[in-house]
């Protein structure tokens, strides 16, 4: 969307806090229910980015498989899982809560001073894709392969990771 400079970065600011707030609330809110209901949240927060990055097909592909198929499978799961059981015996803080907080929060540190770092447009895959996209594709199909597999690689394997957490997740609180 071309909108103007003030607008742009109100509504970055905007979803950037609802995007992090969802994703706290998604690892520290004891209900699975409201756990999930904050995956939706993030999921869709990530789909305006899209929209204000001008991808709108990236945009309604994530709505419709996120959101609207894997969030949807996601809480109707655990809908099915009996909600009294994470409220027996329920306490605040646990040692192993505490060194996962701790690996996270390392993890978190490492990525965060990693990243600038890391010359992303040197990767040879990227420049190869220029290189494409500078011939006249025959096909919109293509053109959007190529950007998925480029420009937007990072943001995708960011919600598959997000994905996985959750899902392992789950199977961890089912197995309990």
């Amino acid at each position: 969307m071309d909108l103007p400079g003030p607008i742009h970065d109100f509504l970055l600011v905007f979803l950037g806090s609802g995007l992090i707030l969802g994703s706290l609330a998604v690892v520290l809110l004891p209900n699975p229910i409201y756990s999930a209901f904050s995956l939706g949240l993030v999921l869709f927060c990530i789909s305006l980015f899209y929209i204000l990055s001008n991808s709108y097909f990236v945009a309604v592909a994530q709505l419709l498989i996120y959101v609207g198929a894997i969030n949807v499978l996601i809480i109707f799961a655990v809908m099915f899982m009996n909600g009294s059981e994470y409220y027996k015996d329920f306490q605040l803080w646990t040692i192993g809560d505490g060194i996962t907080a701790t690996v996270c929060t390392s993890l978190f540190i490492s990525l965060i001073t990693t990243i600038p770092d890391t010359s992303w447009y040197g990767i040879v895959w990227t420049t190869k894709s220029n290189q494409i996209l500078e011939q006249d594709l025959i096909s919109n199909s293509q053109q959007i392969g190529i950007h998925l597999s480029t420009d937007f690689f990072l943001p995708f394997e960011l919600i598959s990771i997000i994905l996985l957490v959750a899902l392992i997740g789950a199977i961890a609180i089912a197995c309990q």
